[in-house]
């Protein structure tokens, strides 16, 4: 509402100030004082974007709140221009690059990237007190929330809060291309002592990670549904080190077994049918990682 407040005074400014220009003695200048935000260079900022996202991949950064891009049952402030160009730089170096690395070129990216990024400056708060990380829309775009509390340095935040939910959605949009077998899902059907995937219940069914993991679910959120699980372990996988990861298969203790049953078809899934070993890719993104601390994210 406040908003809305503000844009309609803004209107009326625009109105009165148009209402004088009309009623003045000077000569109207035929070029129009309104600009497009579209591809147009505006800012230093948007130089760098064509250079290094549209012109190489087709992929747009929208940075600037868009009230038709964003999710308006969501209270949502724009992402700050100085975090949005680390952003940036982060998601163009981690995520673009190492696909790049692993494929041998920018063509798998150019293919099946989503076109769009919008970058939001606060968390999606939904009712139940769960916090939206991210969004893939249709396969065309990814929304990432929480910008303006990034940490550039911090490698673990930013697995948590912001890469593994790229690799998250990137997987959803691999899969609505090329659906993975049903035998994927039949694993958890299969299973002794009732386990289920349950939904938005999740966070009540599973109040730890750790309780998860004994139910055979890589993570909370795994227990949702088939699709979010198979997303989960590729992206989890990728974004952790083989320790972490080991880690996590050694507290599922008896449902070991079962995690990695569908690992094994997550693995061969992406090698087969996209050319990429997941293994090898967690090598070249980890091994970034560890340039994160020095990475010049000037523009």
């Amino acid at each position: 509402m406040h908003i809305m407040k503000r844009t309609i005074f803004a209107l009326s400014a625009l109105v009165f100030a148009l209402s004088n220009t009309a009623c003045s003695e000077d000569g109207l200048d035929d070029k129009s004082v309104i600009t497009g935000i579209g591809y147009e260079i505006e800012t230093p900022f948007d130089e760098w974007l064509l250079e290094n996202f549209i012109e190489p991949y087709n992929i747009r950064v929208m940075y600037r709140y868009e009230d038709m891009e964003s999710d308006m049952t969501y209270n949502l402030v724009p992402a700050r221009y100085e975090r949005s160009i680390e952003m940036a730089q982060l998601v163009s170096y981690l995520c673009l690059q190492a696909y790049d690395e692993i494929t041998g070129s920018r063509d798998f990216i150019r293919a099946n990237f989503p076109k769009d990024l919008f970058f939001v400056g606060s968390p999606a708060y939904n009712n139940n007190g769960s916090i939206v990380l991210g969004t893939a829309e249709g396969g065309t775009k990814i929304t990432l929330y929480n910008l303006n509390t990034l940490d550039p340095r911090n490698v673990d935040a930013l697995n948590s809060s912001y890469f593994k939910t790229i690799h998250h959605e990137f997987g959803h949009i691999l899969n609505q291309k090329k659906p993975y077998t049903s035998d994927f899902e039949q694993i958890v059907g299969k299973s002794d002592g009732g386990i289920r995937y349950v939904g938005n219940s999740c966070w009540e069914v599973y109040p730890t990670e750790t309780s998860a993991l004994q139910d055979g679910f890589i993570s909370r959120y795994a227990s949702t549904s088939d699709g979010e699980e198979f997303v989960e372990l590729a992206s989890i996988y990728v974004t952790n080190t083989p320790e972490a990861w080991e880690t996590k298969l050694r507290t599922a203790g008896a449902r070991r077994s079962m995690i990695e049953q569908k690992f094994d078809i997550v693995y061969k899934y992406y090698e087969n049918d996209w050319g990429i070993d997941l293994e090898k890719l967690r090598e070249i993104v980890l091994r970034r990682q560890q340039d994160v601390p020095t990475l010049d994210l000037d523009i």
